[in-house]
């Protein structure tokens, strides 16, 4: 076998590639993984406990993981995505409509699908910074909300945008709402300089991704469970059935390494490197746009798309987390003493990049995006019979599947939607751009076979 997966990531190690991306140690220069060894990746023999039924050491270090005083915290070795399935899985048979955010990850909708679930969708406020979905609006819709069975919201967003998380979850509240945050995302906040945990917001159930941020091995993620929430009996079932039945030592070794390195961490150093990287963004000429998370940065060039800044980027072996139609993302290392990370390699390569900015014709506008802000329904659809479909013949066709573009993993188009001219020149446009769209491949789509 030529073994294609191994001689691509040697030859990334071999170019020096410089992460500004996802997972959080960040080609192992954070944190401190370098402690575990692959003689780790056993098996449950004796001593080594069960994750599936915990009661030694597995219950003793999820006992150590608590960020919250009112929060049990249980390991998750197949994601942020497992523990979502688990707990909407355990609503599946309460009365009313799951509540969900219109920028909800695609995960959301996976699990609608599995319990063949109806939701209904909040409408949201775009942002003015990143044209993104940010604000899931309530209040004007608090009638359409009552009787809903679990409110499922995204927080902090993609681009490291927060809203006011706390009067959400206590306007829901007081409507017997249990609400249920993905901060897959902000494994981090908490620290000194980072926005608050939903963890201090009285939320019932909290999902981080600590290998997105924190220094911890790839699909290592925590489900934090308050206290009080529902149905806790029903959601550890469902860890059951949503994760694997070898979980991986070698994950929940490096999620208590991650905690670890979380509880003794000093802000300062990454804050000061932080601006460093900014002003030598800004002597290339890339605009910096700062968010709520210090985390993440947003950069644009005038002239550019968010596309052919990306390749700017990879020709000097810089990868970033994503690339739009206006901006490219960096998810930053969280820096630290004797850290391994080539900052001033990162330094030298942006010095090197000449991207003068270009005039164009083309600014951004909030209603030039693809995003829908009215409020709507959303029924699980599978479809028995389906087709690929050339875009050209696509119009007036029934989607037979959603239409996602990755990352950051939130559908566009849903399943049983039916295609518009709209929906079919975005289609084209993504096409044209090459970015990559789950459900769009050979500018192909697939639709109901009628």
């Amino acid at each position: 076998m030529s073994q294609p997966i191994n001689n691509k990531l040697n030859q990334l190690i071999r170019n020096e590639a410089i992460s500004m991306h996802v997972p959080g140690h960040k080609n192992n220069t954070i944190g401190d993984l370098n402690q575990l060894s692959l003689a780790m990746d056993m098996t449950e023999i004796t001593g080594l406990d069960d994750l599936h039924q915990p009661e030694e050491i597995i219950d003793e270090s999820m006992q150590q993981l608590r960020k919250h005083p009112d929060y049990e915290a249980y390991f998750l070795v197949n994601g942020t995505t497992s523990g979502i399935l688990a707990v909407i899985h355990a609503f599946k048979h309460n009365s009313g409509d799951y509540l969900i955010a219109r920028n909800a990850h695609k995960s959301v909708f996976h699990a609608l699908e599995l319990v063949q679930g109806t939701a209904k969708i909040l409408p949201m406020q775009l942002s003015d910074t990143t044209y993104q979905f940010k604000t899931p609006l309530t209040s004007p819709f608090i009638e359409y909300v009552k009787k809903s069975k679990l409110a499922v919201f995204t927080y902090p967003n993609y681009y490291g945008e927060t809203f006011d998380l706390a009067s959400t979850i206590n306007e829901l509240h007081q409507q017997q709402i249990p609400v249920f945050i993905d901060e897959a995302h902000g494994a981090h906040f908490g620290l000194e300089g980072f926005p608050a945990s939903a963890l201090t917001m009285g939320a019932d159930y909290v999902v981080q991704s600590y290998h997105k941020t924190l220094p911890a091995l790839t699909m290592g993620s925590v489900l934090f469970v308050h206290k009080d929430a529902p149905l806790q009996e029903a959601v550890k079932q469902g860890l059951n059935y949503f994760q694997t039945s070898s979980p991986s030592y070698l994950i929940m070794a490096s999620l208590e390494a991650a905690h670890t390195f979380y509880q003794n961490y000093d802000s300062q150093r990454f804050f000061r490197k932080r601006q460093q990287l900014i002003e030598q963004l800004n002597a290339q000429y890339i605009e910096v746009k700062e968010v709520d998370d210090p985390l993440k940065l947003i950069l644009t060039v005038p002239g550019y798309s968010g596309f052919q800044l990306q390749k700017v980027f990879e020709a000097q072996h810089i990868y970033v987390e994503l690339a739009d139609t206006y901006h490219v993302l960096w998810v930053l290392p969280l820096w630290h003493e004797g850290d391994r990370y080539p900052f001033d390699l990162l330094l030298k390569r942006i010095a090197q990049i000449d991207a003068q900015p270009q005039v164009s014709t083309e600014q951004p506008s909030m209603t030039s995006m693809p995003n829908s802000t009215t409020v709507g329904a959303y029924t699980a659809t599978t479809m028995a019979n389906s087709k690929w479909v050339p875009l050209a013949k696509a119009q007036g066709k029934i989607l037979a599947q959603h239409i996602i573009p990755y990352p950051p993993g939130i559908p566009m188009m849903f399943a049983g939607e039916k295609i518009g001219a709209d929906m079919l020149k975005l289609l084209e446009s993504w096409s044209r751009s090459n970015m990559t769209v789950e459900g769009l491949t050979n500018n192909q789509i697939k639709v109901k076979d009628e």
